[in-house]
């Protein structure tokens, strides 16, 4: 089994979606170890990173040989952000003229917005590209308040704000894995699409970004003032 982890986010460092593809990647690897499955040469686990609208060759045929993609990016307007978009029209072309796989897609999207579903309209679009490409839908997770992801990285897995997050991508992670090791019941999959929240209040959340703005704009020289201003 080869898979992808894509991360679509247009910011090079310190995004929220590979902060998420990292911890998908552990969990892959822990979920193997207390298995007992080895990493062997039939195993791989590649990384892209598509920060521009293009897609060299050499990662389009890399990325058509995996059997599992797994895209990660934050939510542009209710929808995909405009690179990554450009982006999936050449795969989709690409798996058009070559053949569609047996490739199985899923689609982490977080989202500034307290709520998860938020990301539903984006989730919908990942869909249907995955349709129209010619391979199989697997699992989406919408997740909100994203704009405190950054800040849980030295938060233990399952505490805290991160209840949800966690119990949510251990679930995704072992749906990913079911489909290709026999060592995972297929009554532990759990293919509905899911939407979560941070285990914070809505008002902590909007008063942390609130916060996190004015900090922001010191940082760059305006007052708070500066804020409520119009053009």
């Amino acid at each position: 089994m080869k898979i992808a982890l894509i991360n679509g986010s247009p910011k090079i460092n310190n995004s929220a979606s590979r902060y998420l593809l990292s911890e998908i990647k552990n969990l892959i690897k822990d979920i193997r170890r207390d298995l007992n499955e080895t990493f062997d040469k039939n195993f791989e686990i590649k990384e892209f990173n598509i920060h521009k609208p293009e897609i060299d060759e050499k990662e389009l045929k890399q990325l058509y040989q995996c059997n599992i993609l797994i895209f990660a990016f934050p939510l542009y307007v209710d929808s995909i952000p405009s690179h990554l978009l450009n982006v999936l029209t050449i795969l989709e072309n690409y798996y058009s003229l070559n053949g569609g796989k047996n490739t199985i897609v899923y689609t982490l999207v977080n989202s500034g917005f307290y709520e998860g579903n938020q990301n539903k309209i984006a989730i919908e679009i990942m869909q249907n590209w995955t349709y129209k490409s010619r391979l199989t839908w697997g699992q989406g997770i919408g997740i909100g308040s994203g704009g405190m992801l950054l800040s849980l990285t030295n938060i233990p897995s399952g505490r805290g704000p991160k209840k949800n997050l966690s119990r949510a991508l251990e679930s995704f992670t072992k749906e990913i894995l079911s489909n290709q090791s026999e060592t995972i019941p297929t009554s532990n999959k759990t293919t509905d699409n899911l939407y979560i929240n941070m285990n914070i209040p809505r008002f902590a959340y909007i008063q942390a970004a609130h916060f996190g703005f004015r900090m922001s704009a010191k940082e760059n020289g305006l007052k708070r003032r500066d804020l409520f201003k119009r053009m």
